[in-house]
């Protein structure tokens, strides 16, 4: 049996660890098999061992984020301890040494694992970068944050919406409403980034002045795209041809970010994906980069991440 005694620099601050929820202190005697006892500014762990090694090192890294203004909340703590318990530590140091911080008014976004970092990394440093995985690992909520992190710090004049509207067969124009009306229901997961991070009402303007751009794939041949930040999301339910244009509308001074999931295509049966046929035609091409996510790197409900696993594996 080993024991070790936690001391922090006010109550308040250690309460902050673990978000001041007695039920995230049992979830980690459940998944250490440790015995924890809070009093006051101190926390008193006993266990065997490895176990004890293994809070500790816990709150050392959480310690570590609260100085960088990241503390694990909700399903963000599970994860973290998960990571401490199936000894990936090294990944968490790794986050949380270098953080990377992107101030958008008053909202504060940090990636909130490691692949996270490594696509936000490609995208600051690249023009042309492809994030391929399952839904809720973050991928399109990043690029939307980046693009407007570049818009207000003016590195683009304005940002480009794009994503392919299959379900429509790319009809838009039987359906009801204005543009901005008929591809809303496509576009939701990008309009609720910018709520999010701009607020409704700064969001809204941002649109109706053109600085943000819906753009209709359909509707972008011929057009040079420079000075911008463009962002082609659910990329997996596009055409060979149809990828092809929207790649090649790159201008100067311009990012381009595709996001989707092959998992997910809605094509018809013998017609490839666009995203697919990317990845094999351009993945040697020099100046193009993709970041491949995976259900570890599920950033919903913990559930998420499992059923995705499951639903991965091979058929008996």
């Amino acid at each position: 049996m080993a024991e070790s005694t936690l001391e922090f620099d006010s109550e308040r601050d250690f309460h902050k660890l673990y978000e001041e929820k007695p039920k995230n202190l049992r979830s980690i005697e459940k998944s250490l098999s440790v015995h924890l006892v809070a009093r006051g500014s101190s926390l008193q762990i006993s266990g065997d061992e490895q176990g004890v090694n293994q809070c500790e090192e816990l709150f050392s890294l959480l310690q570590i984020g609260q100085e960088q203004g990241f503390i694990p909340r909700g399903a963000d703590f599970i994860r973290f301890l998960e990571k401490i318990a199936t000894g990936q530590s090294k990944e968490l140091r790794e986050l949380l040494s270098k953080p990377l911080v992107l101030k958008i008014r008053k909202t504060s976004i940090v990636p909130r694992n490691l692949s996270q970092r490594h696509f936000l990394d490609l995208i600051i440093k690249h023009d042309l970068v492809f994030g391929i995985g399952p839904a809720g690992t973050g991928k399109t909520f990043l690029a939307m944050i980046l693009a407007l992190d570049a818009l207000l710090r003016g590195d683009v004049q304005r940002i480009v919406l794009a994503r392919p509207a299959v379900e429509a067969g790319e009809a838009l124009g039987f359906l009801p409403g204005d543009l901005e009306e008929k591809l809303l229901p496509y576009l939701r997961p990008l309009y609720d980034a910018m709520d999010e991070v701009l607020g409704p009402i700064e969001a809204r303007k941002l649109i109706e002045t053109g600085v943000v751009e819906i753009a209709p794939l359909a509707y972008m041949r011929g057009r040079t795209l420079g000075k911008c930040f463009a962002l082609l999301d659910e990329a997996q339910n596009t055409t060979r041809s149809q990828m092809m244009m929207f790649l090649t509308r790159l201008g100067e001074g311009s990012k381009m970010v595709v996001t989707g999931d092959v998992t997910q295509i809605d094509l018809p049966s013998k017609q490839e994906s666009g995203l697919v046929e990317a990845h094999k035609t351009l993945s040697n091409v020099d100046g193009v980069y993709f970041h491949q996510f995976d259900h570890r790197d599920v950033v919903r409900h913990p559930l998420v991440s499992k059923i995705i696993s499951a639903y991965e594996k091979p058929e008996c």
